[in-house]
C-alpha cells in the first residue's frame, strides 16, 4: 500500500486537518467590531422632543424609558418594519435588534413632564423610569478595548519572534538556531559521498566512532577530543564532510553558522552560545557543527572599532568558555569549518578547543578522479568518457568546480538535444568554467585579431622551446567571458619549485607581448594578467623565496598576519626590492624577444593557422615546430589555462599550472594576509 493510504483512517477517509485557530481570531475580531458597533448606536437616532410628541400623537410609540434627561423611544412593529422601508435597507442585524429606535433630551421644565404623561394616557404606551447607572457600559467598553489591545499584542509579538527556536517568541531571541538531528533524522550525504578527503574523511570517521563505541578508547585511557577544525579553501569540502557526519553519525548532531550567533542586540550573542552548549549537554553525547566560524572567531583586539566593546568578542569569549572553562564539558564535541584559519584567535586555535586542525587541501590527480566518479554517477554519459582524461584537464580545482563542470557538461548536452552526454561536452563545460561563456557575436576588428593572434602565439612558442616552461596543449582566439583568448597547458604536476622552472614561466608569460613587439613594433594592454601573474612571481622571488642573490636568503612574509600596516624592512630594503623584482622581470622579456626573433618565421606561421582556424591544438605544433626537445618524463601531465584580459574590462588571472600545493602556492601569486 501507499503511503497515503497508510495515513487513511478505517472508515478510508483522510485524517482531519487541524484547525488554525487564525479564523477564530478573525471571527472574535468580527463579533467585537459588530459590538462596538451597535454599541455606538445602542440610543438609536435623535431628534427632537417636537418629533417625539408628533409621532406619539401618530399612535407609533409603544414604549419610552426616560433615564434622568435621556430618553429612549420603542416603535411599534409595523412602524418601525415602514421606517425601514423607507430608508431602502434591508437590514436583518436591525430587525433583530431589540434597542430604542430614537432618543431625544427632556426639555427643562415641569410642563414637559405633565405633557408626556397626558400623551401616554391618550396613545396608551408604556412609559419607564429608569436610574442613571452608566457604571456596566463603561466596564463593558473598557473589556473590549483591552481584549483588542492583547489580540493586536499577541499577533506583534509573534511576528517580531520570527521562526527561530523556543517557540518564534521575541522573548526567545537569545536561545540558539541550531538545526538539531537526532532519532534516525540525518542528511542525506554519508562518507560514500565524499571523495578525495581520505585523510580528513579518516580524522572525522574517528570521531564518530569514538561516539559510538567509547569503551574501545577509554579502556586504553584516550580522552575524546574536544574539537575539530576543517580549514581549506574555499569549495573544497568542508561543510560537505561535516554533512556527512551528521548522516553517519548516531548521536544527536547540532548544526548552524557563525552568523547565526551574530544579532544587533548586545548579549544575544553569547546567550545564544550558552543556549547551545545547553541543549547539547543535556543530548550529550552530541556533536556541534559551526560552519565559517571566523564569523565570530576573529581574533580579540583587530577589530575596526577600537576600544569599544565589540559584541562579537563578547559572544567569542562566551565559546572559549563554553568549549574549555571552568566548569566541564564532556560528550560534546565541535566541528568547525573556515578558510580563514589566519584570523582566527590564538586561544581558539590552541590544544584542548580545537584538538585537530583538519587541512582540506586541492585535490590532485587520483583525488579528482573519485570526485569526477562520484558527480558522474547520475550523469547519463557515454561510452566515449575517460574519467583519467577528465581529471588531467582540471589542474587546481576544487570538489566544487568539478562538480559544477558535470553539470554545466549535462546542461550543455540537453542545449544540444542529447541523449547522452559526450567527452566533447565535457570540454565544452572546462572551456566554460575556465575562459567564460563563448561570445560569438563580440564585435573585434581585423587589426585587433590579428594582434591577438601573434599574442597568443608568442605564449605558445615561448613555452614550446623552453625546458621547464609548460607545454601547449590548445590555442584559442574566441573571445570568452572577459578574456580575447587563451592558451592551455600540459604542466607535470610538482610540490616544489626552482629558480630556473619560475623564470622560465614567467618567459613564457611575457611571450605575448614579445611577439606584439617584434611583430607590429608596438605593444597593446591585452597583457595586464600577463603582467600581473610575473609581478608578482618576481616579488615572490626576491622577497617571500629568499632567490634573489642581493637581497639573500632572507624572507618577509609574515604568516601569522600581524604586520599588515608596516613592512618588516627598511625603505633602501624596500628600493634594493623593487630593483630585483625589475631586473628579473625585464631579463625573462628580452630572453622571451631572443627566443622570439630566432623562431620569427614559426611564429608568423602559427599566428596565420590561429587566425585561419581560430583553434590549434598541439599537433599543429608539432607539424609547424617539430616534437618538442624535452617531454616530461616524470609524474602524470595535466593541463591548464592562461587568459588573454580583455582590454575593456581587467580582471585577475585564473589559476595556471603551476598552482600546486605545498610551499609552491607563491609561484603564482604573491601571499596576501586577510
Amino acid at each position: 500500500m501507499s503511503t497515503e493510504q497508510d495515513k487513511k483512517t478505517p472508515e478510508g477517509n483522510q485524517p482531519k486537518k487541524q484547525m488554525n485557530f487564525y479564523w477564530i481570531y478573525a471571527v472574535i475580531g468580527a463579533v467585537l467590531i459588530a459590538m462596538l458597533m451597535f454599541n455606538s448606536g445602542s440610543n438609536g437616532d435623535d431628534i427632537s422632543y417636537a418629533e417625539f410628541r408628533e409621532l406619539a400623537e401618530d399612535g407609533k410609540v409603544k414604549r419610552i424609558n426616560q433615564t434622568g434627561e435621556r430618553v429612549s423611544v420603542f416603535l411599534k412593529p409595523e412602524a418601525r418594519d415602514s421606517l425601514q422601508k423607507s430608508k431602502g435597507e434591508d437590514q436583518f442585524l436591525q430587525r433583530i435588534y431589540s434597542g430604542p429606535d430614537y432618543s431625544f433630551y427632556m426639555p427643562p421644565g415641569d410642563e414637559y413632564a405633565k405633557e408626556i404623561k397626558e400623551l401616554q394616557r391618550s396613545q396608551n404606551f408604556e412609559l419607564v423610569y429608569q436610574p442613571v447607572n452608566d457604571l456596566g457600559q463603561q466596564i463593558f467598553t473598557w473589556v473590549i478595548f483591552l481584549g483588542i489591545l492583547i489580540f493586536v499584542w499577541i499577533i506583534l509579538m509573534r511576528r517580531l519572534g520570527g521562526g527561530g527556536a523556543g517557540g518564534g517568541q521575541i522573548f526567545n531571541i537569545g536561545k540558539s538556531k541550531a538545526q538539531l538531528f537526532e532519532k534516525g533524522k540525518g542528511t542525506n550525504v554519508n562518507f560514500k559521498d565524499v571523495a578525495g578527503l581520505d585523510g580528513a574523511k579518516e580524522e572525522v570517521q574517528e570521531i564518530v566512532e569514538f561516539l559510538k563505541n567509547p569503551k574501545k578508547y577509554t579502556e586504553l585511557g584516550a580522552k575524546i577530543p574536544k574539537g575539530a577544525l576543517l580549514v581549506g579553501p574555499p569549495g573544497t569540502g568542508k561543510t560537505l564532510l561535516a554533512k556527512a557526519v551528521a548522516g553517519e553519525a548516531q548521536v544527536p548532531f547540532f548544526s548552524l553558522s557563525g552568523s547565526d550567533f551574530v544579532e544587533m542586540f548586545v548579549g544575544v550573542g553569547a546567550s545564544r552560545v550558552r543556549d547551545l552548549f545547553k541543549q547539547a549537554k543535556e543530548k550529550a553525547p552530541a556533536i556541534i557543527f559551526i560552519d565559517e566560524i571566523d564569523a565570530i572567531g576573529r581574533a580579540r583586539g583587530k577589530n575596526v572599532n577600537l576600544g569599544s566593546n565589540d559584541e562579537r568578542e563578547n559572544t567569542l569569549n562566551q565559546l572559549l568558555t563554553e568549549m574549555d572553562g571552568f566548569g566541564t564539558n564532556s560528550g560534546v564535541i565541535i566541528l568547525a569549518a573556515t578558510n580563514r584559519a589566519d584570523i582566527l584567535d590564538k586561544a581558539l586555535m590552541r590544544a584542548g578547543r580545537f584538538d585537530r586542525q583538519i587541512y582540506v587541501d586541492m585535490p590532485d590527480l587520483n583525488e579528482r578522479k573519485a570526485i569526477f566518479e562520484v558527480h558522474l554517477r547520475p550523469i547519463k554519459a557515454d561510452t566515449s568518457i575517460d574519467v583519467d582524461f577528465l581529471a588531467r584537464q582540471t589542474p587546481g580545482f576544487s570538489g566544487a568546480d568539478i562538480a559544477n563542470i558535470c553539470n554545466e557538461a549535462a546542461l550543455i548536452a540537453a542545449r544540444k538535444n542529447r541523449d547522452l552526454v559526450t567527452r566533447q561536452d565535457f570540454l565544452d563545460a572546462v572551456d566554460r568554467v575556465i575562459g567564460g561563456l563563448e561570445k560569438k557575436n563580440k564585435i573585434i576588428s581585423p587589426r585587433e585579431k590579428e594582434t591577438i593572434a601573434f599574442h597568443e602565439a608568442g605564449h605558445a612558442t615561448v613555452s614550446w622551446l623552453l625546458e621547464h616552461a609548460s607545454p601547449l596543449v590548445k590555442v584559442t582566439i574566441v573571445p570568452r567571458g572577459q578574456s580575447l583568448g587563451a592558451a592551455w597547458y600540459l604542466p607535470e604536476e610538482r610540490s616544489i619549485t626552482t629558480t630556473e622552472q619560475i623564470f622560465d614561466e614567467m618567459c613564457a608569460a611575457l611571450g605575448g607581448r614579445a611577439a606584439e613587439e617584434i611583430t607590429f613594433g608596438k605593444i597593446s594592454t591585452g597583457a595586464l594578467s600577463d603582467l600581473e601573474k610575473v609581478t608578482k612571481q618576481a616579488y615572490a622571488m626576491v622577497s617571500v623565496y629568499g632567490l634573489n642573490k642581493r637581497i639573500g636568503n632572507r624572507s618577509y612574509y609574515d604568516s601569522s598576519g600581524e604586520s599588515n600596516f608596516t613592512k618588516p624592512y627598511s625603505e633602501e630594503t624596500a628600493k634594493i626590492i623593487d630593483e630585483e623584482a625589475s631586473k628579473i622581470i625585464e631579463r625573462a622579456y628580452d630572453r622571451a624577444k631572443e627566443l622570439l626573433t630566432t623562431n620569427k618565421d614559426k611564429l608568423t606561421t602559427l599566428a596565420n593557422k590561429l587566425l585561419e582556424k581560430e583553434v590549434i591544438f598541439k599537433e599543429d605544433l608539432v607539424e609547424i615546430m617539430g616534437k618538442r626537445p624535452f617531454e616530461a618524463e616524470t609524474s602524470e601531465l595535466e593541463s591548464s589555462a592562461e587568459i588573454l584580459s580583455d582590454t575593456s574590462a581587467p580582471t585577475a588571472d585564473l589559476p595556471e599550472s603551476t598552482n600546486t600545493s605545498g610551499t609552491d602556492s607563491a609561484t603564482e601569486e604573491e601571499p596576501k594576509n586577510d
